[in-house]
């Protein structure tokens, strides 16, 4: 029988143990997106309970943290396919977020995040005002003019 070898192999399965493979990722999945004047983001973590889920924000960091428990290592495994261990990830939010209003909320394997925009990074309007003739005192606010005498 001709057995042709790779020296590779272990690299590559090595590898995939690490860094994941598109249908298996190591890292926590997850999707990001503005509704509004919320950005919200979603992690996927099936089958970790709650209680092992810690968030913690330092500055404009926030840390994810994980853990699905080991199997039981008496029991003889057929398939293994699901990662165990701890699991982190790391967001840098930009200065336009308020990190001091997050509200997060688990369910059904999902964590979410909504990180609402701060006060400073919303649109708003700015009132401009001008004196003319006679000392008068006139301010346009957006469609509104008010002249004060």
């Amino acid at each position: 029988m001709l057995m042709r070898t790779d020296p590779f192999r272990e690299l590559d399965r090595f590898a995939q143990q690490v860094l994941g493979t598109a249908a298996r990722p190591a890292a926590m999945a997850m999707d990001a997106w503005r509704d509004g004047d919320t950005f919200e983001v979603e992690f996927d973590l099936p089958g970790v309970a709650l209680d092992s889920i810690s968030l913690d924000v330092e500055r404009n960091v926030v840390t994810v943290r994980a853990e699905r428990p080991a199997l039981d290592g008496s029991k003889e495994m057929l398939a293994a396919e699901r990662p165990r261990g701890v699991f982190s990830r790391q967001l840098v939010l930009g200065e336009n977020l308020d990190t001091e209003q997050i509200q997060a909320s688990y369910d059904g394997g999902v964590l979410t995040l909504r990180i609402p925009v701060a006060e400073q990074a919303k649109p708003r309007k700015i009132a401009i005002s001008s004196k003319e003739g006679g000392g008068q005192a006139i301010t346009k606010d957006g469609d509104r003019q008010s002249i004060n005498a």
